[in-house]
């Protein structure tokens, strides 16, 4: 090791998790390789729960094991599998993030689309001053607006939780895990 890497380990918070045995820590029902399994549910929202609750903080995870479940050749994969783990969810997330700006730039498209025809709907119809034509006018054009609301949501808001969501897999993807004999 480093000097570098000794003192971000020092700096990192330390987050522990006990188990009892290896497989507590995958998805039993996921039949992919050791090393590529899926976290079990629990497992993964402790971590990411305790990466969100330290905003930002570097973090290492201290896995704690029994010391003969710590000598079986599958304990030295688990460092490996939660970083694994943790790409494949970030990966998921930027293909959420591309669909869903993806899907702002067609409802753009067809906001700005209904808008104009509101507009020019209003210009054609409300040729006159009356109580009706008035109504219809502050309606279309109401109507108008409200059809662009799906489109600004999403590029004001909706990708800010998505994109925060990635970039916390990106870093639980190059997480400092360690192994350490359950006491």
């Amino acid at each position: 090791m480093t000097a570098n890497s000794d003192r971000n380990k020092v700096e990192a918070v330390a987050v522990e998790l006990r188990l009892d045995r290896i497989s507590r820590l995958y998805n039993s029902l996921d039949p992919a390789p050791f090393n590529e399994k899926d976290l079990d549910a629990a497992a993964d929202e402790y971590i990411v729960g305790s990466a969100e609750d330290l905003s930002g903080r570097p973090m290492r995870l201290v896995i704690m094991l029994p010391a003969p479940e710590l000598a079986r050749p599958e304990a030295a994969q688990i460092p490996d599998a939660i970083r694994h783990h943790f790409v494949l969810r970030e990966l998921t997330e930027q293909r959420r993030l591309r669909a869903m700006l993806h899907r702002g730039r067609i409802s753009l498209l067809i906001g700005l689309a209904f808008l104009a025809a509101c507009l020019l709907a209003r210009e054609i119809l409300t040729t006159s001053e009356t109580t009706t034509n008035r109504i219809l006018d502050e309606g279309l054009l109401i109507v108008g607006w409200v059809a662009m609301w799906g489109p600004l949501d999403v590029f004001l808001y909706g990708w800010w939780p998505i994109a925060g969501r990635r970039r916390l897999f990106a870093d639980l993807s190059r997480l400092d895990v360690e192994l350490r004999p359950l006491k």
